[in-house]
């Protein structure tokens, strides 16, 4: 098929990149033009694992372009994704500014019927204000569908390949049967080809990261309440996550959630709710829980330095709100960060891939440090923000030699208290005793 995709953000670049990959005639659509020159130069603007690989292969053998020009983009396009950031506002609904920017130039240049499939995260309703906005620019017939994105960052290409299921919003059942054509290549191990209204495809986007962002709000405060009576959060979640009504996925408690869905989902749905007249309650907690989380990382240090920690120098590992990916947006590192120089502390931090992002928020504010060991030199205690793969198995002697305290803040609980005691360490988890050190 012959596909646009308008924005080359996170989602607009991985639906775009992925649907080339399968064979379809993709052109990506961005009114950078800057962005574009360095798509088409080979250079991606996010950190993805293995997303360099396919535009760079699908760019060569022709499947994938870009280009600033819309009127070229969807002209011989038979279904044209709209993948535009929708911003957090000032009174936390939705900014749909773009979306309806775009729509509104995409009605301008029909020419003949159209699908337009809405993937950006939009408020209820959005699918019908759309078409009804362009239907007051165009008189050519066409059909406005919503496809939420279920991506994981970190973990999109795999997602995208592989997707739990694929959730459809239309109001007439042929565009049903042209959006399945297009995925039908990710669903052939049976996964569930989800049709239903416009309303409800918009709606399951939010529920779903509601539901998730619960989980987390949820096992962060067990956290809490089993560190004030010493009890382990690993063995509770154990004993919870073999309950197959809970299960184990999410229950992992740590500083907080971030990124760019989780919290502007959650104020997007209280806002939504707010307009109804509806109160909600469980929404508003769940934001509540995350925004004091993100704090207990610098409580425990304040009271581990006795509420002194200026001159103290702290080295932080992980600064992306998640591991696999370069993402700084809300992430709980930058909380953390942000009271340590408060508090008068000197940072020495390092990210695998998040440091050019964090420099160009911090400028020399910060000591940054191309490798984890070069962020210890000298440090009276090491905090540990995002759970990346390399500093789970790190040298321990080495680590001891390199600071000036053996004193680790270990947000995500990445390692065991009982080993770090034997090893000398002084080890603050999350929602787990302290082990007294030999």
């Amino acid at each position: 098929m012959k596909i646009a995709v308008v924005g080359t953000g996170y989602v607009g670049l991985v639906q775009g990149t992925c649907l080339a990959e399968s064979g379809n005639d993709v052109i990506c659509v961005d009114k950078l033009e800057s962005k574009v020159e360095a798509l088409k130069r080979g250079e991606i603007p996010i950190y993805e694992p293995g997303l360099a690989e396919l535009v760079h292969r699908n760019a060569r053998d022709g499947r994938l372009v870009f280009t600033t020009d819309l009127a070229l983009g969807i002209q011989d396009a038979e279904i044209i994704f709209i993948a535009v950031g929708t911003p957090q506002g000032f009174d936390g609904s939705a900014d749909l500014s773009g979306v309806w920017d775009v729509g509104s130039r995409i009605a301008a240049h029909l020419s003949e019927p159209k699908i337009i499939v809405i993937k950006s995260t939009v408020p209820v309703g959005t699918n019908a204000e759309l078409a009804r906005r362009m239907a007051e620019t165009t008189s050519v017939p066409f059909d406005v569908a919503s496809n939420p994105e279920f991506l994981k960052e970190g973990a999109a290409i795999e997602d995208f390949n592989k997707p739990d299921r694929v959730v459809v919003g239309v109001r007439r059942s042929e565009i049903a049967e042209r959006l399945h054509a297009l995925y039908a290549p990710f669903l052939r191990t049976d996964r569930p080809f989800l049709v239903m209204t416009p309303e409800s495809a918009e709606m399951t986007k939010y529920v779903a990261n509601c539901m998730l962002a619960v989980k987390i709000s949820f096992i962060n405060e067990a956290a809490n309440l089993c560190e004030a009576y010493g009890a382990d959060v690993n063995d509770v979640r154990r004993g919870i996550g073999h309950d197959q009504r809970i299960g184990f996925h999410f229950l992992f408690p740590g500083v907080g959630y971030g990124g760019s869905c989780f919290p502007k989902d959650i104020r997007a749905v209280i806002a939504m709710a707010r307009a109804r007249g509806i109160t909600p309650r469980m929404m508003e907690a769940v934001d509540a829980v995350n925004e004091a989380q993100k704090g207990v990382l610098f409580r425990k240090m304040s009271a581990h330095f006795s509420g002194d920690l200026k001159g103290k120098t702290i080295a932080l590992w992980g600064l992306a709100f998640k591991p696999r990916t370069d993402d700084i947006r809300e992430a709980p590192a930058l909380v953390l960060v942000d009271a340590l120089l408060a508090a008068g502390a000197v940072l020495r931090v390092h990210d695998p891939e998040a440091l050019t992002n964090v420099c160009a928020v911090y400028g020399d504010r910060l000591v940054y440090c191309d490798r984890h060991y070069g962020a210890l030199e000298q440090a009276d205690a090491l905090a540990v923000a995002t759970e990346w793969n390399e500093f789970r198995n790190p040298d321990f002697e080495v680590m001891r030699r390199l600071m000036r305290q053996p004193v680790i803040f270990d947000g995500r609980n990445v390692y065991d208290p009982g080993r770090m005691s034997a090893l000398g360490f002084i080890h603050y988890g999350m929602g787990r005793p302290r082990v007294a050190s030999d």
